[in-house]
């Protein structure tokens, strides 16, 4: 067992101070004072927080999940990890079923070495599954996607990868009836995604009951709300039944609606980056989902217009960004640990620093720089 003292240790319900934090490969306690015969660690003046979990991120350091290979998980799952992220969902775009069935097998891969495997384990943010987004969305609300390759919502697909997906967007005014939805909904543990939609408020109410249960990128690619045309944004916004995510950039969304999106959306807010592969690269011309995207500063466009096209957003930075918005320290990681995994399903596992739980965690300063990472508390090597 290790220990570690003069750090404040931020938790589901706040931040303490002159505690130890004991862990082992789980999260064993938090006691008063250092323990006998334990190895001792001593972080003063840093902050200990949970793995983060982003369930929404397609690229990485020069790599892109639909490049279906697994040298780029391998890139992935290498960078996020330094910056806190111990868990994810890889997330490919609307490209043709061949290319994602390639990427699927490539995470089913990547996901069995980092169980099999330490040295991958602990150099690699876990892979949990997959999140598909698309290629079941709406032609007019595609944003960076490729319009070439959209499909009416398809089960039999869907079905066939419930071994590998966790999460699929799906825009729901393409499900006729809601059949797939519903059938989706009953025979699998997937969460489905309101995404990349044009559905009115009634369409969003009635694809909430049929069983979705989340919104991707809240408020891009989705009607604009208006008091005489809420849109399914209004019903994903107020149902107590839909968890949101939010790009906590200033760019995707204006910040004056971060505090706002916590107070509405409390344990249903999560925090995702959407990044592209130019994250953590210089400005200049990159594809994604054969798509061309330029990036200038933390800005990424669709080449030749003013389509945004995902963003190069970290997410140490993004709960930073909530932060200063007014949002409480441990509230603003919950956004972007906590909320993910119950989201997700797996918040008896990971996701906050309580006994029992997996020790994935991070030690980082106020500013959310992050010095270190554990994974299953063994110290992971950058």
């Amino acid at each position: 067992m290790k220990q570690i003292i003069g750090a404040k240790i931020v938790t589901p319900k706040g931040v303490l101070e002159n505690k130890v934090l004991v862990f082992g490969e789980r999260f064993s306690q938090i006691a008063d004072a250092p323990l006998p015969d334990y190895e001792t660690i001593d972080r003063s003046g840093k902050y200990i927080l949970p793995g983060f979990i982003d369930v929404h991120l397609h690229g990485y350091g020069g790599a892109d999940v639909s490049d279906g290979t697994d040298e780029a998980l391998r890139v992935i799952s290498e960078g996020i990890l330094k910056n806190g992220v111990t868990a994810y969902l890889p997330t490919t775009m609307t490209i043709s079923y061949e290319g994602i069935e390639k990427a699927f097998d490539c995470a089913r891969r990547a996901r069995n070495a980092q169980k099999t495997d330490k040295n991958v384990f602990l150099s690699q943010a876990d892979i949990i599954g997959v999140h598909a987004e698309g290629p079941f969305i709406s032609m007019g609300k595609k944003g960076a996607q490729n319009g070439d390759y959209i499909r009416k919502p398809d089960a039999d697909f869907i079905l066939k990868h419930k071994d590998i997906i966790s999460m699929i967007t799906i825009a729901p005014e393409m499900d006729e009836d809601f059949k797939v939805i519903k059938k989706v909904a009953s025979e699998t543990g997937i969460v489905l995604s309101m995404g990349h939609t044009e559905a009115d408020y009634e369409t969003g109410v009635k694809a909430i009951e049929a069983g979705m249960t989340h919104a991707t990128h809240f408020f891009n690619a989705m009607p604009s709300m208006s008091h005489r045309a809420p849109g399914c944004t209004t019903a994903a916004l107020f149902s107590d039944k839909v968890s949101c995510e939010l790009i906590c950039d200033g760019i995707h969304v204006n910040k004056a609606w971060f505090e706002p999106m916590y107070r509405i959306k409390g344990r249903k807010l999560n925090l995702i980056t959407d990044t592209l592969r130019a994250c953590g690269l210089p400005n200049g011309t990159y594809e994604s989902g054969g798509q061309m995207f330029e990036l200038k500063g933390k800005e990424c466009h669709i080449a030749g217009t003013n389509t945004i096209a995902g963003s190069v957003l970290k997410l140490n930075e993004a709960i930073r960004n909530l932060r200063d918005c007014g949002v409480p320290f441990h509230e603003a990681v919950n956004c972007a640990s906590l909320y993910p995994a119950e989201t997700l399903g797996i918040s008896d596992v990971r996701g906050s620093i309580a006994p029992d739980l997996l020790a994935d965690f991070s030690v980082c300063d106020y500013d959310m720089n992050v010095y270190e990472v554990y994974k299953r508390g063994e110290t992971v090597a950058f």
